[in-house]
């Protein structure tokens, strides 16, 4: 039977590394319509933040299934109750196998364990599928926490709520 093991990953390991790349990979060649370069790959990584995914400011997850590196996701702690969920991919291959929701689970746990009561996030309209998700999940829009370029709709969960 196949299987998830999900578990906190800091963002610097090969798997972290190459899942952030797959990530940026796809929603910049989404945006752009066009495939993104190796170039902008790594511009695009480069003084992301990544480097406070890591408690107390955050935390950062890694999902394999049987064991092969397959999804990503980060929490950033904005302040001490609010937790902002970034970064979160599944690798297309392994789309469809609730990894996803596993994902989101985990992620929504590791931010209650840092003190958050509620999580944010942003992202674009065009990301049906992941917009898909946080709704499922409990997620509602709300006004804008935040501005960028790539910031088309904003939404909010309080986690002490039960779905």
């Amino acid at each position: 039977m196949s299987a998830w093991q999900l578990a906190p990953e800091a963002v610097g390991t090969a798997d972290a590394t190459r899942l952030r790349r797959d990530y940026y990979d796809e929603v910049a060649s989404r945006y752009w319509k066009r495939p993104a370069t190796s170039a902008e790959i790594d511009q695009g990584l480069a003084d992301d933040g990544a480097e406070l995914l890591t408690p107390p400011t955050g935390q950062f997850v890694v999902g394999r299934f049987d064991g092969e590196a397959a999804a990503c996701g980060g929490l950033l702690m904005l302040d001490t109750e609010l937790a902002e969920l970034t970064r979160i991919y599944l690798a297309p291959a392994f789309r469809g196998k609730k990894g996803a929701d596993l994902l989101l689970e985990l992620l929504e746990s590791e931010a209650r364990l840092l003190g958050a009561s509620c999580t944010v996030l942003n992202t674009r309209l065009d990301l049906v599928e992941a917009r898909g998700l946080y709704v499922r999940h409990g997620y509602r829009e709300i006004p804008a926490y935040c501005t960028g370029p790539y910031m088309e709709i904003w939404y909010g969960k309080d986690l002490s709520r039960a779905d």
